[in-house]
């Protein structure tokens, strides 16, 4: 099995820097090619990449969007023949579109089972994202409505609200993909990684933690819960070993604002006495993803409204980790119902929230966690 990853972005976005990380921190111990491509030029970072040990394959007949039917499909089958490599790494020119080089890899995986393409992801400067778009416009957004991932560099430099307009314009070019916020120093290879290929689903977690929960309490449990987790992403082909093979790059279905919608039948059912909820209750899942930073004081009080009060439906259980407005600090947190801890922890790819209950009353935790 060799997995592919795709690592578009403009020039300058900073794809060499994360190449480098990603070799460093998540990638050792992998036989790993990189194939890399600028208007059929020898990349002037090739030097770096040879000292760690990568070989790479340099494609020089033209720009990689313009030779993708014959040369790269070749250049591609030649790599896999030759080296036989864990994993391909592919930077596309900086004015490639990602939707003709996803497709080009897809051809050669057509008739090679032994290739999986396991993320296409996009590298923006979170400081041009406004006028890239505006002036870049078709070969910029190509890259941001295709990618499975967007990894914002330079986030560092930019204040709460810039920060919060960029990110808002890219969700309106791509409303599904994990976009990672926070400044590369704080999080390592791997995290990165996750957020590659795609992140992980809070509510999935939430979901099995109450399942096990129920189980250790002993019940006999035919609410088909199980069986809800495994349905719930099948729809996409996107399982939690995040694989893409089967999925519609254009339209994957994956939501990562988590807003599933999921129902999951008596779940809780080891806890409803004690709740007064019936053992046929079904439970929803209200989530999102947030660049916002929190100070200590706000999530206390949110999370004690949400603990406490009935205005939000009826909380199972809510899960989270965002910045803290110190800019150095990361807030985690777990509620059930009347009681909640916040902890600090690890930095994230972005702030993330998650919330588990029936009838919940989205607009108001909107609101409530001042997303609104």
């Amino acid at each position: 099995m060799t997995k592919i990853d795709i690592i578009s972005g403009f020039l300058g976005a900073g794809k060499t820097t994360l190449i480098k990380k990603l070799l460093d921190e998540a990638f050792q111990g992998e036989k790993l090619v990189l194939i890399e491509n600028e208007f059929g030029e020898i990349g002037i970072d090739g030097g770096f990449l040879k000292e760690a040990g990568v070989q790479i394959t340099e494609m020089n007949s033209g720009c990689i969007c313009c030779s993708l039917v014959g040369d790269f499909g070749a250049a591609l089958k030649q790599v896999l023949a030759d080296y036989a490599p864990d994993r391909i790494v592919i930077e596309p020119s900086g004015v490639g579109k990602l939707s003709d080089v996803i497709a080009a890899v897809e051809r050669v995986q057509a008739d090679t089972p032994d290739l999986h393409l396991n993320s296409f992801v996009t590298v923006v400067d979170a400081t041009k994202a406004k006028v890239y778009m505006k002036n870049f416009g078709e070969f910029f957004n190509n890259q941001v409505e295709h990618a499975c991932a967007i990894l914002l560099s330079r986030t560092q430099k930019l204040d709460q609200a810039k920060l919060d307009g960029a990110v808002h314009l890219l969700r309106e070019k791509n409303p599904k993909a994990a976009i990672l916020t926070t400044p590369w120093d704080q999080l390592n290879g791997k995290q990165i990684l996750a957020a590659m290929e795609g992140g992980h689903d809070l509510a999935h977690e939430l979901m099995e933690e109450i399942e096990h929960e129920h189980h250790d309490h002993g019940a006999d449990c035919d609410c088909g819960c199980h069986d809800h987790h495994h349905h719930e992403h099948e729809h996409c082909g996107h399982d939690h070993h995040h694989d893409h093979e089967h999925c519609d790059h254009d339209h994957c279905g994956h939501d990562h604002h988590h807003d599933h919608g999921d129902t999951c039948t008596a779940c809780h059912e080891g806890h409803h006495h004690h709740h007064g909820h019936d053992a046929d209750e079904v439970f929803t899942s209200w989530g999102r993803e947030t660049p916002r930073k929190y100070s200590r004081e706000e999530l206390q009080e949110a999370l004690a409204a949400l603990a406490m009060g009935e205005d939000y439906g009826y909380i199972l259980r809510a899960k989270g980790m965002v910045p803290c407005d110190d800019g150095q600090t990361w807030l985690h947190f777990d509620l059930v119902p009347e009681e909640f801890q916040i902890r600090e922890g690890a930095a994230d790819y972005t702030g993330r929230l998650c919330v588990i209950g029936s009838d919940l009353k989205e607009d108001q935790l909107e609101k409530l966690f001042l997303l609104a």
